[in-house]
């Protein structure tokens, strides 16, 4: 029965010129032949899991997913053979519920401080960063949160929004640079704790809450990397809010990974180990939910520059792994690399893209200038 899953695992993979014990850097090295039964009757999860139990290797994961999204083998095999590749490509889910909404933080975010601090810029900016005319990941991540600023047209005085503001990145530069007062609301308790600590002595001021709880109004909203934990079903109750929370003559930027295609299928294996009760959003499911609220103002795709910024996380992860790993386990480095390295494929093959949206009530007077 062995022979028969190796068999029909080997003429898939073959489809995007991978091999199993070949040379490429791609290629698979199987260390149990169990992996074969676990990834046809398990699928994605077990295609994952496998690699976390050290199943097999790839001296190129991130190659070995390029290929596979490259090939867009689930559009070419057999459908009885498609759960196999359902593919890394960050499908997130959609049960985010009021109820719901804080177990990313607490399964992802509260991983620890220390995690993240030892994998991100210096600002601990957990988003695609903004390379053009930059060298390092901390002048690509300072040139984003720049380019934020510019897009929306930020004056001194002005009230801010931040909707999903993590450590607080955003409303530390915007508050040092621009002069503005923020607001930032997330679920996750230790970046709370992190970022009051961080944004000292600045006007930041962190909320603990859901975003269909906020009623106050601002000048500017932004929202970084927080729609994909809302789900299509909350669509067009988040643009709702931001259009309540929105003064008449205000702007709203949205920094989101988008997707290709429109999808509500479920990744079994970032559901339980990465994102929980997320989705990446298409441009029509977008489009439809904000079309009777704003005007797009601009639409700006720089996604290959996420392929950068993961393989950058990945490098600090890495190298940095004897400060974290006295709390994480070998288990977990494994996944937590799968996860960078399958994401980092998901842009490079362009797959997933980065965007960042402007949109506003009425449009603006004399029209909207577009920053690059």
């Amino acid at each position: 029965m062995n022979n028969k899953y190796e068999k029909t695992v080997k003429e898939i993979l073959a489809l995007a010129d991978v091999q199993i014990d070949g040379s490429n850097p791609w290629d698979i090295k199987v260390h149990n032949q169990e992996f074969y039964r676990r990834t046809i009757a398990e699928g994605v999860l077990g295609f994952g899991e496998s690699y976390m139990d050290g199943w097999w290797d790839a001296e190129k994961v991130d190659n070995l997913f390029d290929r596979i999204l490259k090939t867009q083998l689930e559009e070419k095999i057999q459908q009885k053979f498609s759960i196999l590749f359902n593919l890394i490509t960050a499908r997130f889910f959609n049960f985010q519920s009021v109820q719901r909404a804080f177990i990313v933080g607490e399964k992802h975010y509260d991983l620890g401080n220390d995690l993240f601090q030892n994998m991100l810029d210096k600002r601990l900016n957990y988003s695609c960063a903004y390379w053009k005319d930059a060298e390092t990941l901390d002048e690509a991540q300072e040139n984003k949160l720049d380019l934020i600023c510019r897009k929306l047209y930020l004056q001194p005085g002005m009230r801010v929004l931040d909707i999903g503001c993590g450590w607080g990145p955003f409303g530390k530069y915007a508050a040092e640079k621009y002069n503005v007062q923020i607001v930032g609301i997330t679920v996750s308790k230790e970046q709370i704790e992190l970022g009051q600590k961080l944004c000292e002595g600045l006007p930041v001021e962190f909320r603990l809450m859901d975003y269909r709880s906020m009623n106050d109004k601002f000048d500017r909203i932004v929202s970084v990397g927080m729609i994909e934990h809302v789900g299509y079903k909350n669509y067009n109750k988040f643009f709702d809010v931001a259009y309540r929370c929105l003064k008449d003559d205000g702007l709203f930027l949205l920094h989101t990974i988008g997707r290709m295609k429109s999808v509500k299928t479920l990744d079994p294996w970032i559901q339980k180990y990465i994102f929980p009760n997320g989705l990446i959003p298409s441009v029509i499911q977008l489009s439809k939910a904000f079309e009777n609220h704003f005007v797009m103002e601009d639409w700006h795709n720089f996604g290959n520059d996420y392929e950068k910024t993961l393989m950058a996380w990945h490098d600090n992860f890495v190298n940095n792994w004897d400060k974290i790993k006295s709390h994480q386990s070998e288990r977990f480095y494994r996944m937590w690399k799968y996860y960078l390295l399958s994401s980092a494929a998901s842009f490079r093959s362009r797959r997933n893209q980065l965007w960042q949206i402007v949109l506003s009530k009425n449009g603006l007077p004399g029209g909207y200038q577009s920053i690059r």
